[in-house]
């Protein structure tokens, strides 16, 4: 499995890995391989403006350098890292699941489970009222697959699922929205900064086990 790490500050943010081991960015000569997408707002490409949280960016500054200057629900002024690298491997960028234009042919693309203040750990962001957590986001790439197999046949969706680049970013909430967030919060009574990073690379390590294993079919 390839795999690729990038970090920002004490921060484990994103990965970037292909499932399972291949090489090339290219199912044939000019289709690019599904891109499927996890993790909090440096992702997001819009799951959360179709959910009931504090945690938006439907309002300006944001999508201010888009063509028509208007929010997109991603967390930036045009592009974020998911449509840099969909632009990078020929594709379209990912719909964010929880569109109702995530259907039909669409599904080949790939899909973006991301949402903004959502962490490491499931108490992270808890005070955004609703997010889509990695539990569920897992789920509901569970749930993608089904669909896919119904629309493509479960021995083409699994061929296109294991051929799959996968994009996580996750990390920063968990310090900025959960244990700095307030003097004295929780998380910050119960451990030291050093012991809450290990217990935190720990929970990291154990989620990034969980994707490949996740296959339907």
């Amino acid at each position: 499995m390839a795999i690729l790490w990038l970090a920002l500050g004490l921060c484990l943010t994103a990965e970037v890995f292909a499932m399972p081991d291949k090489a090339t960015l290219w199912l044939g000569p000019h289709q690019a391989r599904a891109f499927f997408v996890f993790g909090d707002s440096l992702v997001d490409n819009g799951n959360n403006n179709y959910l009931y949280t504090i945690a938006r960016a439907d309002m300006l500054p944001y999508g201010i350098d888009t063509p028509d200057h208007r929010p997109t629900g991603r967390f930036s002024n045009g592009l974020n890292i998911p449509d840099i690298i969909s632009e990078h491997i020929g594709s379209e960028p990912t719909l964010p699941y929880l569109s109702q234009e995530l259907a039909g042919e669409k599904l080949l693309v790939g899909a973006n489970f991301a949402s903004a203040g959502v962490g490491i750990l499931n108490d992270t962001g808890s005070q955004f009222v609703n997010v889509l957590r990695m539990p569920l986001q897992l789920e509901y790439f569970k749930e993608y697959q089904q669909r896919l197999g119904l629309e493509i046949g479960e021995k083409q969706a699994k061929e296109l699922v294991n051929q799959a680049l996968v994009l996580i970013s996750l990390g920063g909430n968990d310090f900025v929205n959960n244990y700095f967030l307030y003097p004295f919060s929780p998380r910050s009574q119960q451990a030291q900064l050093p012991e809450f990073v290990t217990n935190l690379l720990t929970e990291y390590r154990k989620m990034l086990e969980i994707p490949s294993t996740l296959a339907t079919y």
